[in-house]
């Protein structure tokens, strides 16, 4: 069976870090950053597949290691418990780097700035990075880490990259909240794993 490689950790750290710290010094000098969200917003944003699949950012991203949990205690299954720990330190690893940026950039929300972008909802809170679409790609990172095979792989970044369009769709986020957004997850759920394997041997 066909299973996928992910770069190691140290690798991934420095171009998470280098990433992200060119993306936030560049974000305000980016014309294309307004623009490419200009072509995705619609003047009224009500998409019902968008908002749902925004709204399941969190939910799902929460749901996943617990459910595991759950499954692993009445099954006694301690690799799948293995799994629920390493998923959700992904997820607080992810939560908690997204509200560090979030106050050392500062960025407001588009919405705020211009007033050709139409937000869903006029929701509160910094721009930078997406809070969505780092849960969104932590969980999905994580969940292909544990399961390596192309069914779960595939499915996993296709709901993430959706939850990605869906905040641009939904006038909450500049392209750069999402690519930061997605590189904080996908490096969360790697230091996670980097964290487990020395924890679980």
């Amino acid at each position: 069976m066909y299973t996928l490689k992910f770069p190691n950790i140290k690798s991934f750290t420095g171009i998470l870090v280098a990433g992200c710290f060119f993306i936030g010094i560049k974000t305000n000098a980016q014309n294309w950053d307004i623009n490419l969200l200009r072509d995705i917003n619609p003047q009224h944003p009500n998409s019902f597949i968008w908002k749902g699949v925004s709204s399941s950012a969190y939910p799902v991203s929460i749901a996943l290691p617990v459910g595991l949990f759950v499954e692993s205690k009445i099954n006694h299954d301690k690799k799948n418990e293995y799994r629920a720990y390493e998923i959700a330190g992904s997820i607080v690893l992810a939560a908690g780097a997204t509200t560090v940026m979030k106050l050392v950039f500062d960025r407001k929300r588009p919405f705020q700035k211009y007033n050709d972008v139409f937000p869903h909802r006029y929701e509160d809170g910094k721009s930078f990075p997406s809070g969505h679409v780092t849960m969104a790609f932590a969980a999905a990172t994580s969940v292909s880490l544990q399961y390596k095979k192309w069914y779960i792989v595939v499915p996993a970044y296709a709901w993430a990259a959706g939850v990605g369009y869906s905040r641009m769709y939904l006038g909450e986020h500049y392209p750069t909240d999402v690519i930061a957004g997605a590189v904080t997850g996908a490096g969360s759920a790697l230091i996670s794993h980097w964290i487990s394997k020395k924890i679980f041997k």
